[in-house]
């Protein structure tokens, strides 16, 4: 009898293909690699499958199976960007049913933490644990939005001292070597700034979609409070986008909330720290039940 050996692939963030599914008739992209318990990465306003630091993701897929995906309209996605956070739950609910996926960790950077925050809220049981990195608690918040942060993010293609000045903490030589480290290996995949968006209707999609998570209709606020899904909350201390304080006021409100403050650091703390935010997310998503 002929002995048939089948090879394991193991994947790495800079290997890992492109897949593709189709929801409502739009091919929408997503990879996936690592194995352990599910964790759905939401990206940030602007972010793609390439713009994630590969060494977090290496460092989280030791323990954990990573499914990245770029939204509607976004990236390598066809279709068209919702606005509306009903909607978004809704694409991820009917996204991760088509990749198989029933239950599943969920981690959200930036505007990625307001999808993940209106997921866990309208399906609770689908959700196991809300990782919420660098983004705000929905409804009115103490601090605003910086505009000489905006105006950085708003140009059509960001060098390395846009990338300190969002992501990092300029003011930190420390912060500012991160930066070009971690640049250095987003870029190392071909072709990343291709597939950013980069034009003023994207980007108004995306702050229109903001408004309505900071107008809370639908009282998330309220909900977040009552929700028991386990939540950690990762921040940068210089964050000048969305600032760590508005998250004091409901600190001890929220039953399984756990908050993380990162020195020197500003909107993507995850990237600055990769191996110390992986091992973070590891062990919380391990062990809090």
């Amino acid at each position: 009898m002929e002995t048939v050996i089948q090879e394991v692939v193991e994947f790495s963030a800079a290997s890992v293909p492109t897949l593709f599914v189709n929801v409502y008739g739009d091919r929408i992209a997503y990879r996936e690699f690592g194995t352990g318990t599910p964790i759905l990465l939401a990206n940030r306003m602007r972010g793609t499958l390439d713009t994630w630091d590969p060494l977090f993701l290496d460092q989280l897929s030791t323990s954990n199976r990573l499914v990245l995906f770029d939204y509607p309209g976004i990236g390598y996605s066809e279709g068209k960007l919702p606005t509306d956070f009903k909607e978004l739950a809704q694409f991820v609910r009917d996204f991760t049913s088509a990749i198989g996926l029933s239950r599943f960790a969920m981690l959200g950077w930036s505007w990625g933490g307001f999808v993940t925050q209106a997921t866990l809220l309208d399906f609770p049981d689908m959700v196991t644990h809300a990782i919420l990195v660098g983004t705000n608690p929905p409804g009115k918040n103490e601090v605003l939005i910086n505009q000489f942060w905006v105006d950085r993010a708003l140009k059509a293609i960001n060098d390395l001292e846009d990338e300190e000045i969002l992501f990092f903490e300029p003011a930190s030589e420390e912060s500012r070597l991160a930066a070009r480290m971690s640049r250095e290996r987003i870029y190392s995949r071909p072709d990343v700034v291709t597939h950013i968006p980069s034009t003023m209707d994207i980007f108004m999609e995306y702050f229109k979609g903001a408004e309505g998570f900071k107008a809370d209709s639908a009282s998330r606020r309220k909900q977040l409070t009552e929700s028991k899904t386990p939540m950690l909350i990762i921040c940068g201390d210089n964050d000048t986008s969305v600032h760590v304080k508005n998250w004091y006021p409901l600190i001890g409100e929220i039953p399984g909330a756990q908050l993380i403050v990162f020195p020197q650091s500003g909107h993507g703390p995850q990237h600055q720290y990769p191996e110390l935010s992986a091992e973070y997310i590891n062990s919380f998503v391990r062990i809090q039940k």
